[in-house]
């Protein structure tokens, strides 16, 4: 075996010894990936209905403001309408009302004045 031999035996088994370190952490490295590869599909496959639920609840939601709007609108309605049934009775029975309440006081004081005269 010549010196030549020897030096290309020790490169060679040098060569192994690198790869053999190298091997190992990449097969540690590709055991992370498919651990990683794992836990994204289970939080997908979690958050899927998670996601779908929550489309519904919006959607239920949406609905119901929908109803509140009308019932609202409603209620406004009610309102005015009510407003103006108090507006044509203070217009139909309030001036009436007024009249007849001034003509009492007047009657009244007429006769308090009637009855101190004649007191008197």
């Amino acid at each position: 075996m010549s010196v030549g031999d020897v030096a290309g035996l020790i490169a060679a088994i040098a060569f192994v010894l690198l790869v053999g370190f190298v091997a190992v952490p990449l097969v540690k490295l590709g055991r992370v990936f498919d651990e990683a590869t794992r836990s994204l599909r289970e939080v997908t496959d979690h958050s899927v209905p998670i996601l779908d639920e929550a489309k519904d609840t919006v959607a239920g939601a949406n609905t119901q403001l929908g109803k509140v709007d009308t019932i609202t609108t409603s209620a406004a309605q009610v309102s005015e309408n009510v407003s103006a049934l108090a507006g044509l009775y203070a217009a139909t029975l309030g001036r009436p009302l007024v009249k007849v309440a001034a003509f009492s006081y007047g009657v009244r004081q007429a006769f308090e004045k009637a009855t101190r005269k004649a007191q008197r």
